[in-house]
């Protein structure tokens, strides 16, 4: 049996409800409660958003803008603690039990009576792993939860993960981040047989840190996925893979770095036309905007946690309103897109195929010390 084999989840069409903190993000909670009402218009019947926060804070912002808080689209969570973004993780997940980020994982769980079917947080990144991990627990098989980001480039959308969660991963780790995002092209991007790759400081089989060569073997050795070899840095945006596996720290900075030169390019080209030729401005201006839209991480808000038992989406700490309208939509497709199913069954079907003894393998274990899988 290969990954297409594997019978498809049909698609969820029950109500999806969307937790939201509206206390986490740069720009909180203003731009995250523009966001809902924004998201609002785009809700199918029966879909609910439900806004964690500080209850004054958020019946003050509809109040003034007439939305009733008995609108049937909308759900109040009252959450009076914030967790900072350069806050503790841990100590802040242990200790402010009444805080948004906390209290909407909670919600995330699935044995909570206010059940969620999606969170999302522009919040303390490290937080909302910590709180998916913790309160919601992994899905069956599972090692450790990691980001998955769909990055638009020229040639259609990439995945990379993991773009944050785990900088210091083991094999195993970025190996079922692989085998998750790929489910998740699948299902979400709808692409038949993504390709896998894994980014390396070069294309060749003898490069690369033992960690990565361990990742290698593994994801070569994978009934059912199209895995293609090492990817450089400089080939992401090329359309060389559909999926691009890396550790959390290179993950993030590749990101980032992808960020911060889109910026300093676009820039650059507006400061030349206007010293060159101001009539030129006018002239470039909508195509500039077009190659700039499609790129603007705020039209492609949020990005899944995969792995969590439920489902977990992290947005930019800047998110603005825009960001966070994108970023529901986004919950509601993956929710939607069964992806969650998919991997539970991509993996047990991993696990008859007793590919965990490969990880024994790559880390030189014994059978007897086993790697817990």
């Amino acid at each position: 049996m290969c990954a297409s084999d594997v019978k498809e989840p049909a698609l969820n069409t029950k109500p999806v409800r969307v937790a939201v903190d509206i206390m986490g993000g740069d720009h909180a909670p203003d731009a995250i409660l523009k966001g809902c009402v924004l998201a609002l218009d785009e809700l199918p019947p029966g879909d609910k958003i439900v806004m964690v926060g500080r209850g004054r804070v958020i019946r003050e912002f509809l109040d003034e803008r007439s939305i009733a808080f008995d609108d049937p689209r909308i759900e109040i969570v009252d959450a009076e603690q914030v967790i900072e973004m350069g806050e503790s993780a841990s100590l802040g997940v242990r200790r402010k039990t009444d805080s948004s980020i906390v209290k909407m994982h909670q919600m995330g769980g699935k044995d909570h009576p206010q059940r969620c079917d999606v969170v999302l947080s522009a919040g303390n990144t490290g937080a909302c792993v910590a709180a998916a991990t913790l309160l919601m627990r992994r899905l069956p098989n599972v090692i450790r939860p990691g980001i998955a980001v769909t990055v638009p480039a020229f040639h259609g959308p990439v995945v990379l993960t993991d773009a944050g969660a785990n900088p210091e991963p083991k094999p195993e780790h970025l190996w079922q981040y692989g085998l998750m995002a790929d489910v998740l092209a699948r299902r979400v991007l709808r692409i038949a047989n993504p390709r896998v790759a894994l980014m390396n400081i070069g294309s060749e089989e003898a490069k690369g840190t033992g960690l990565i060569k361990q990742t290698r073997d593994l994801l070569k050795a994978t009934p059912g996925l199209n895995y293609i070899g090492y990817i450089e840095g400089r080939d992401f945006f090329d359309g060389v893979a559909d999926v691009v596996v890396t550790d959390g720290l290179v993950g993030n900075t590749l990101l980032k770095a992808a960020e911060g030169m889109a910026k300093s390019l676009f820039k650059a080209i507006a400061t030349e036309l206007l010293e060159y030729d101001v009539s030129l401005v006018a002239k470039f201006e909508p195509v500039v905007k077009r190659i700039y839209a499609k790129n603007d991480y705020h039209e492609h808000g949020g990005a899944p946690l995969l792995g969590v038992n439920g489902a977990c989406f992290i947005a930019h700490g800047s998110s603005e309103a825009r960001t966070i309208r994108a970023a529901i939509k986004n919950c509601r497709t993956f929710v939607r897109a069964g992806v969650n199913e998919a991997i539970v069954e991509r993996l047990a079907e991993i696990e008859r195929h007793n590919v965990p003894e490969l990880i024994r393998q790559a880390n030189g274990e014994t059978a007897d010390e086993g790697v817990r899988v």
